[in-house]
């Protein structure tokens, strides 16, 4: 799968199968699309390409108060690279230039004349354009490109979405994400330097950067946490950290069991598996060490119990 930023036409693409959308999480909706782009695609001898945004237009439209984002840029096309369905993604900067764009030049200029597009598929909720007047009867009307709805894939009965996806991590129902997602939620960052305040305590942590502002879930949860040494299980807080920080900017912490080595620098990919509780502000330090070392053993006997239902 390359990924090409930037002007199209300096690629020189011949003809695609395209999709379009943000894809955010790669969702089971997003991959059953993927799956039917690519038998199209197979059928008509064409490679298969995705159209997406940066920012997500939701973020630019909203940006005193953005949607939370499921995952990052670089991790989705993690996701995208790891079911193997995808031979280009085009990133477009999502702009005040490119939010002004007519539906009808969007049609000629970019799907026609930019990406020869000669097949694309759709979700059946689709719009573009300045002010979202572009929709699948426009596209339809296009002699250049054959256009196909996708219908809704159902998970569990309900129509498999990010907005969905969002509001069962936010409500902390990890099963249900985990669903929706066919995998379970994570977040990859770098280990940056903080407060090193668990370490005094008995408790080291940690400290993932997260790039956007905004997570879809908080609160204090079990995790499996990928590392250049393996993968070590764990418990981790995210969240504002009420009880030692009064910033505004959410943390990401995790403290791995059976772990001392060093992660400064190093890029770690942290799965949440169970939410234990909603993120307290406490009294007193002695306080939130108590609560952590229940936290710590409630992870450690969830994941002994998973080993044992694995083994």
């Amino acid at each position: 799968m390359q990924v090409f930023l930037g002007d199209p036409r300096r690629f020189g693409l011949a003809g695609c199968a395209l999709t379009i959308g943000n894809f955010d999480g790669v969702h089971l909706g997003h991959q059953h699309m993927l799956q039917r782009l690519k038998e199209e695609a197979k059928a008509r001898s064409l490679p298969t390409a995705l159209l997406t945004f940066e920012p997500h237009p939701r973020e630019f439209f909203t940006r005193s108060n953005p949607p939370a984002r499921l995952s990052t840029l670089r991790d989705k096309f993690t996701f995208l690279r790891e079911l193997g369905l995808l031979d280009y993604v085009f990133v477009f900067r999502f702009n005040q230039r490119f939010s002004g764009m007519s539906a009808e030049a969007f049609i000629q200029d970019v799907l026609v004349r930019d990406l020869k597009t000669r097949y694309l598929l759709i979700g059946d909720d689709f719009q573009f354009g300045a002010a979202r007047k572009g929709n699948f009867d426009l596209l339809s009307a296009c002699p250049d490109f054959v256009t196909e709805a996708m219908p809704s894939v159902l998970v569990q009965g309900e129509r498999a979405s990010s907005t969905l996806v969002r509001e069962r991590l936010a409500l902390g129902d990890m099963d249900a994400a985990n669903a929706l997602l066919g995998r379970s939620y994570q977040l990859s960052g770098k280990v940056m330097h903080g407060q090193k305040l668990g370490r005094t305590i008995g408790f080291p942590t940690i400290n993932v950067h997260l790039p956007h502002l905004k997570p879809a879930l908080q609160g204090v949860f079990v995790v499996e946490v990928e590392t250049p040494f393996g993968r070590k299980g764990g418990v981790a807080s995210l969240g504002l950290n009420p009880t030692v920080s009064t910033s505004s900017d959410y943390k990401l912490e995790a403290h791995l069991f059976d772990f001392s080595g060093d992660l400064y620098g190093q890029r770690v990919t942290v799965r949440f598996l169970k939410k234990l509780r909603d993120e307290e502000r406490y009294d007193n330090l002695p306080a939130l060490v108590a609560q952590i070392e229940r936290d710590a053993a409630s992870a450690h006997t969830y994941l002994t119990s998973l080993q044992r239902e694995q083994a």
